[in-house]
């Protein structure tokens, strides 16, 4: 019965061409507005580490200003150097990564080649297998180079194909700001939405182009990128003077396999604060905090309300294009109600009228869905074109976000059709079979 429906939808749709594109291109407007706005929440709001995010931990500590007592104020979102290096010589947690942006100067081997600048990420060895980072030549560096200061380095895919021609390049040296490093390995492509392990330089940005151990950039004071906030001015002038400041500008992340090791971690961190609290620091009252990677998300505030309220207003807009079909259903099923007389006084029940008219209605949600999905993409593509490469990451639609934007679309078409083809089932076979 269920193929006799559909070919009965079909030429019914087939029959009111005109009509029916109409509420094809309702339902498809509605679509593609909606879509275009909720793929690119899709893409901000994901889980870009699903399998561990719950053993991920963003570390907060309350090294901020005694004075400033606002009841709502939160502790930093970044630590200062000396806790961080305090955490790494712990060693508490199953692996625990220091890490700041920055950025250096690559100088191609070709002398006719210009230099360049190439986003920096300076990290500890546990950076790689911590994240999860996929590698196509090579692997990360392991902790002896972080602490024998040596001069490693693991590219990105794309500065690898820039500078080695895409090339097997571990072993290779790239000279970054006059000091030559080893490539020890070359990253796959890896763009984790956002880009959870730093939200504070950009939740959005592309991930960077080539790591260094964090202790060579500090050994070599290499320059620091992003955001470096204080309370108070550093106790003397000079980087010294800085790394011993309560300035905050590194982020600390610690992998904690299971509620034992939170518990024990969070309880070494409180122990920290009172032994820095008998050193004259943390003068706040007690406030540490670890965030696991969605929490982390969500008290960064990584989908602004902006982005929520435009997901909203479009699907209110979608709603308004149903309105519009549900007015388009019930003129053209009011017109068939010749039809239907017949086929009710031929022996069909209100049920199969009901199912013959909803299948019709999926038919038309089908299509509809169809044609949103170009006009969806028509929307990311001219979201790509106005923001540029900025965006380029957030306006793909991936398999999910077809099957969301095709299933959205029948549901609607469905939900849109309940109506008309209840007033089509009370029609009254007698009354219309007498005016024929």
């Amino acid at each position: 019965m269920f193929n006799y429906y559909l070919k009965l939808g079909w030429l019914s749709i087939r029959a009111n061409p005109l009509l029916s594109t109409l509420m094809v291109l309702a339902i498809a407007i509605g679509i593609g507005a909606s879509m275009t706005i909720i793929t690119v929440n899709y893409a901000m709001s994901g889980n870009p580490i699903p399998h561990k995010s719950d053993q991920l931990f963003y570390v907060q500590l309350d090294s901020w200003d005694p004075n400033d007592t606002d009841e709502d104020s939160e502790p930093p979102d970044q630590v200062t150097y000396t806790d961080a290096m305090n955490l790494i010589e712990a060693d508490r947690a199953y692996r625990q990564v220091a890490s700041n942006r920055s950025g250096l100067v690559l100088e191609p081997e070709n002398p006719d080649e210009r230099p360049f600048t190439v986003d920096t990420r300076n990290t500890f060895a546990d950076f790689f297998p911590m994240f999860d980072t996929p590698f196509l030549y090579g692997g990360g560096w392991d902790s002896s180079a972080d602490d024998g200061l040596e001069h490693v380095t693991v590219l990105s895919r794309e500065l690898n194909e820039r500078v080695f021609g895409g090339e097997d390049s571990v072993g290779r040296s790239v000279r970054l700001n006059g000091m030559d490093f080893r490539v020890v390995g070359v990253l796959d492509e890896w763009l984790p939405m956002p880009k959870f392990y730093d939200v504070t330089n950009g939740a959005f940005d592309p991930s960077e182009e080539l790591y260094i151990p964090f202790n060579v950039a500090i050994e070599y004071e290499l320059p620091r990128n992003g955001n470096t906030n204080c309370w108070k001015r550093p106790e003397g002038e000079g980087f010294e003077a800085f790394l011993a400041s309560e300035c905050v500008w590194i982020q600390f992340w610690a992998e904690l396999r299971d509620e034992t090791e939170k518990r024990e971690y969070m309880d070494f961190l409180n122990a920290y604060t009172e032994q820095q609290k008998a050193l004259g620091r943390f003068g706040r009252p007690r406030d540490n905090r670890l965030s696991d990677v969605m929490e982390w998300m969500e008290a960064e505030q990584v989908v602004e309300d902006d982005a929520r309220v435009m997901m909203g207003l479009s699907l209110l807009f979608l709603v308004v294009c149903l309105l519009n079909t549900i007015g388009l259903l019930l003129a053209k099923f009011m017109r068939k109600s010749g039809d239907i007389s017949v086929r009710r006084a031929l022996g069909a029940s209100k049920r199969d009228v009901f199912t013959q008219h909803m299948i019709e209605s999926g038919l038309i949600g089908l299509g509809g869905g169809l044609v949103g999905l170009g006009l969806t993409w028509l929307g990311l593509r001219g979201i790509h074109a106005l923001f540029g490469e900025y965006v380029e990451h957030l306006v793909h639609l991936d398999g999910m976000m077809v099957l969301a934007a095709i299933a959205l679309a029948v549901v609607s078409a469905l939900a849109a059709g309940l109506y008309p083809t209840w007033q089509a089932c009370r029609i009254m076979p007698a009354s219309q079979l007498k005016t024929q």
